[in-house]
């Protein structure tokens, strides 16, 4: 009873990060810092995205990757469902196929490592499933290779300075990705402090961990 009822409060958990990061994904920062169009190397989704790494490490640990699996798999029909309802259906393909890959493989790298030093398994898992799954999103959302799934967004695809300060310029869509990919490893480092903090009252579960492994 216990498993089933943390299982659907994750799950519910991860679908709605899922949901809130495909709507905020579309949404640009406005503004500058330090001379920088923060418009050409951000998007909102950054910032609530690498939740979705807390949540399944801290299942993965509670219940052991089963279970996590389960959740990542529960939290990904749902999410994306909702995503095509919420957003664009080519923002939901794209991030349901990165959520799904990056996902599994935080779940793998932390079940290696799960037995080193604690923050050893969820900061290296959450670091790669990171940078797996941006590249996959941004590249399947918004590069024109692959327009096949859907319309291509002017925006995104229009050049612009690198990082909005290089003298190269290359597709609005690449600064995202980069300056995604450097908030997303910032807010993972952080969330090692939740997941420090709630590592000691969800405490492993031995039994469900060997029966679902």
């Amino acid at each position: 009873m216990q498993v089933a009822r943390y299982t659907l409060i994750y799950s519910l958990a991860m679908a709605a990060i899922v949901v809130a990061s495909n709507i905020l994904v579309q949404f640009h920062l406005t503004g500058t810092l330090w001379g920088i169009a923060l418009g050409d190397i951000l998007t909102w989704g950054a910032f609530t995205y690498p939740v979705a790494f807390l949540v399944t490490d801290l299942a993965n640990r509670q219940f052991g990757p089963a279970i996590a699996r389960r959740i990542v798999f529960v939290g990904f029909v749902v999410g994306v469902a909702l995503s095509f309802w919420l957003s664009e259906p080519r923002i939901a393909i794209a991030s349901g196929t990165a959520f799904l890959i990056g996902q599994l493989l935080d779940i793998s790298v932390f079940n290696e490592l799960r037995r080193q030093t604690w923050w050893k398994a969820p900061l290296a898992a959450s670091m790669i499933g990171t940078v797996i799954d941006t590249v996959l999103f941004f590249s399947i959302a918004f590069a024109p290779v692959f327009a096949f799934i859907g319309p291509n967004f002017d925006f995104a695809t229009a050049s612009a300075p690198i990082l909005g300060v290089m003298s190269t310029e290359a597709p609005r869509w690449i600064s995202w990705g980069l300056g995604d990919l450097v908030v997303k490893v910032v807010v993972g480092v952080v969330l090692l402090l939740p997941y420090g903090a709630l590592m000691n009252v969800l405490k492993p579960m031995p039994q469900a961990a060997a029966k679902t492994a």
